[in-house]
């Protein structure tokens, strides 16, 4: 390990005097000597570290939703080369090449910020072994080796004999637990930091490489620092468990305002849109209606957690719009009840004689019809011809008798009565 330090001495410098500057601001408040104002000072570098880390975890961020995007692919060359692995592996590094995708990206801010902790582990070696660092000459160094946090010396390690425990002014039990509690917690926060990513934040519909090197690493991480912590001195557990709580707390904030499409926290984080234009009838923030807008853009693409979005909001009254918007709308609500709606049920299948019957009996019923229309004409015709006769007196009621006129010729004839069409020209 002090071989592996010594290689980033180049960066001890600017390290120390990251520290010293923070010990003078902690040490007139705490006291220059005590192990808040040193344990602080160490903290403090981590969080400077952190903050200027943060474009790099945007564009991890961005990777690994590129190698959300492509798991479809992905998968599809799976199936395609599954008994070749060979050319399946092939295939996968061309994919990565042509869409500019590192899979490695997770790895991007622990690889940032090992030169500084080596360089941090290259300091507090010098602190133990009384010998001057980097900016940190021989008063800050002899404060430093009183510095105690929680009873263990700040440049103590779990390995360390008792003797060289005793000459820091502690003894090897204190030194031991301490060390011992701090390299469960820092194992602990690494692997739920990982675990949550799994859990929550990965669409694990599709299992693709990069599904199995996120879940190796799971469990990879915390074994590692474990078997390493042994060898780290107090103040070097400080600063990497203040790391990994600060990459807990990033990705708890990650995963609740911007969670990977697909995953169980994007079905949480629109739940929770949802009971927002609830009770409060509109998309409230910009990163809200960023996200409304994306639905919207996607159309029939959406995925499982989005058209379930989108039903639940038609449901409710609302409308999304493609600008990220909702507007109140009742038509919005009649369709979604209206797809919710149980579907017809089909008739029974009727049987053959079944029918035949039942044709017979429209046409019954037809012939019928027809039949009583005939009649209601022909009384309404007998009706019209009577009404100029019922306007005489009643002995002229009865016809005279005679030659019978055209009209009862052709009743007798069986012709009806009433206007008739004429024939056509060719059969006169």
């Amino acid at each position: 390990m002090d071989t592996i330090a010594s290689l980033f001495s180049f960066i001890t410098w600017p390290v120390s005097w990251v520290i010293v500057q923070f010990h003078k601001l902690y040490g007139a408040i705490f006291g220059p000597d005590t192990g808040w104002a040193w344990g602080l000072s160490i903290v403090s570098l981590v969080v400077l570290i952190r903050i200027c880390l943060i474009p790099l975890f945007v564009k991890q961020i961005k990777s690994t939703r590129n190698m959300q995007a492509l798991q479809p692919k992905m998968k599809a060359i799976q199936e395609r080369y599954k008994s070749d692995k060979q050319r399946q592996s092939e295939e996968m590094m061309k994919l990565y090449k042509e869409t500019g995708t590192n899979p490695l990206s997770s790895c991007l801010p622990i690889l940032a910020q090992s030169p500084f902790f080596f360089a941090l582990y290259h300091v507090l070696a010098g602190i133990a072994n009384g010998k001057t660092i980097g900016v940190i000459n021989q008063p800050l160094l002899e404060s430093a080796q009183k510095a105690h946090i929680v009873g263990a010396p700040l440049a103590a390690k779990f390995m360390d004999s008792a003797s060289k425990v005793e000459g820091l002014g502690a003894t090897l039990t204190d030194v031991r637990v301490v060390t011992a509690i701090m390299i469960v917690l820092m194992s602990a926060s690494q692997f739920f930091t990982q675990r949550q990513l799994m859990t929550k934040n990965v669409d694990l519909t599709v299992k693709t490489p990069f599904m199995q090197q996120q879940k190796m690493l799971m469990y990879v991480f915390p074994v590692m620092f474990a078997v390493m912590g042994i060898n780290f001195p107090v103040g070097v557990l400080v600063y990497w468990l203040t790391t990994n709580v600060w990459t807990m707390g990033q990705q708890m904030y990650v995963i609740n305002q911007n969670p990977t499409p697909g995953s169980k926290a994007q079905a949480h984080y629109l739940d929770r849109l949802v009971k927002s234009v609830s009770a409060h009838g509109e998309v409230r923030g910009k990163r809200r209606r960023a996200v409304v807008q994306a639905i919207v853009a996607k159309g029939p693409d959406r995925n499982d957690n989005e058209r379930k979005f989108v039903t639940t909001l038609s449901k409710q009254g609302f409308a999304a719009q493609a600008d990220g918007s909702v507007v109140k709308s009742d038509t919005a609500a009649a369709e979604a009840e209206g797809a919710a709606a149980p579907k017809r049920q089909q008739p029974k299948r009727q049987t053959k004689a079944q029918r035949q019957s039942g044709g017979a009996q429209q046409d019954d019923a037809a012939a019928k019809t027809s039949l009583s229309k005939d009649s209601s004409e022909t009384s309404d015709a007998v009706e019209e011809k009577a009404e100029p006769q019922d306007a005489k007196p009643k002995q002229d009621a009865k016809p005279k008798q005679g030659k019978p006129t055209a009209g009862q010729a052709r009743a007798k004839s069986g012709q009806r009565k009433g206007q008739q069409r004429p024939k056509h020209p060719s059969k006169k």
